[in-house]
């Protein structure tokens, strides 16, 4: 086999040279997976064209971003280094549904290709080829995408998946922890990865993330319990889209704010939503930490400026009571909504927002790990009343804060999430501190 022109660590040799046409890899994040992959499949093609052979290949990342970054800084890097003149091509894949995905070519002089794609499970099923997936325990819909891949790559084609865990319930956790011995599998945690070389100060690391359960899954490759989280990884997932949570994407629409006010060591938190068509993008999600409510009000003001706000609920309950009342004062009652987080209220938010999730009517970041743990360590217990609450662990990074946040706008939106302009959407809060109920 030719030498590698790239230099690479223990484990990135490992992957490399274990030529099993079913090989699955857990890597912790940011330790050169998707890197040490697409130079394999360099490396491969670079083989078969020096027999006057041809290879196909094709990756599917977790969106267009990740398809775009695995084709520059991935196949085209490498193709320099092995000295290959490419060419390149961009242009538009429609699934059966209609919708049009950028697809990213890479071709070589002997004819062998690689293609970059958003992963689906139109583009799973639309190629003959060796297949990449790339992150693919943060794939949407990864069972649906393993059902219509399989039976392409069955007539000999290699498969290589990666990720990082994301919880239980999807297909790379299947594939992971199955006993079968078809699979070549690889394990390389945080502690594995410095171990073999990679330059990483792994308590600076830790301190710097300040969340445990992202830590948890994201550096030491633990599978994080689903049985009792509000909202699974998958489901979370399902609602991630790279082109979420960019202010500059706002198109003018009307916006839904959720605000969670800050006690002492706990995020203040202002979740922004423009809602575009029946749906809610994430234009923005402001996370401060020990500061004063002068500080709050004027981020608030900051986001009723910039965006076109319809309404604005927020988290009136104890220290709340105050800001709520300013920000009434300044910006008018008929927009801004205080909600007192009962027993019954926090119910009927959760449930609106899980249901947000369900329907595929929010759009969320994309990798964002700390949003991610924070949105799934929210739990429903049942209490020795037989009543349901809400719980949360409270650490580092506060107590599910972005949930609350999060689950406020989708208030704020109302439960049908049916188009407003500028007036007083919903009931508003009774003397008594019950919610009255959503439009």
């Amino acid at each position: 086999m030719n030498q590698p022109a790239v230099p690479l660590h223990a484990y990135q040799k490992r992957w490399l040279l274990d030529k099993a046409r079913f090989k699955i890899g857990m890597f912790a994040r940011q330790t050169g997976k998707t890197f040490t992959t697409t130079l394999e499949i360099v490396d491969d093609m670079f083989e078969a064209e020096a027999l006057g052979q041809r290879r196909r290949w094709v990756i599917l990342s977790r969106g267009e971003r990740q398809a775009r970054e695995a084709m520059e800084e991935g196949i085209k890097k490498h193709c320099k280094a092995y000295n290959l003149g490419i060419q390149e091509m961009e242009s538009g894949f429609r699934g059966a549904d209609g919708t049009v995905y950028t697809q990213l070519d890479a071709v070589l002089p002997g004819g062998s290709k690689v293609t970059a794609l958003p992963a689906n499970p139109d583009t799973a099923r639309g190629f003959s080829a060796n297949v990449f997936l790339d992150e693919f325990a943060f794939h949407a819909d990864s069972r649906k995408i393993w059902s219509a891949l399989f039976p392409v790559i069955s007539n000999g084609y290699k498969l290589r998946v990666t990720s990082t865990p994301n919880g239980k319930g999807n297909k790379f956790y299947d594939l992971m922890t199955g006993a079968d011995g078809a699979w070549s599998r690889h394990l390389v945690d945080i502690y594995q990865a410095v171990k073999d070389g990679l330059p990483r100060d792994i308590e600076e690391l830790r301190a710097a993330l300040d969340d445990d359960d992202a830590w948890a899954q994201e550096y030491e490759l633990k599978w994080l319990d689903e049985a009792s989280a509000w909202l699974s990884f998958e489901l979370i997932n399902s609602c991630e889209n790279d082109k979420a949570c960019v202010p500059e994407h706002y198109a003018g629409g009307p916006c839904y704010v959720g605000v969670d006010i800050a006690a002492r060591n706990d995020l203040f938190v202002i979740w922004v939503a423009e809602l575009v068509g029946d749906v809610l993008w994430t234009r923005e999600i402001i996370t401060r930490r020990r500061i004063t409510f002068a500080e709050q009000d004027a981020l608030l003001d900051d986001v009723f400026r910039r965006y076109r706000v319809v309404r604005c609920c927020m988290d009136q309950t104890g220290m709340g009571e105050k800001p709520v009342e300013d920000a009434q004062a300044r910006h008018g009652s008929m927009r801004v909504e205080g909600v007192l987080f009962t027993g019954p209220n926090k119910l009927t938010m959760a449930t609106h927002g899980k249901e947000a999730f369900e329907d595929k009517k929010i759009r969320i970041p994309m990798g964002d790990a700390a949003l991610r743990a924070d949105l799934h360590k929210l739990q429903k217990v049942t209490g020795p009343t037989g009543a349901p609450r809400f719980v949360a662990d409270s650490d580092s990074s506060g107590h599910a804060d972005r949930a609350w946040a999060c689950f406020l706008a989708c208030n704020a939106a109302g439960g049908g999430f049916v188009k407003i302009e500028f007036q007083s959407a919903g009931r508003r809060v009774s003397a008594s501190g019950g919610m009255a109920g959503f439009m």
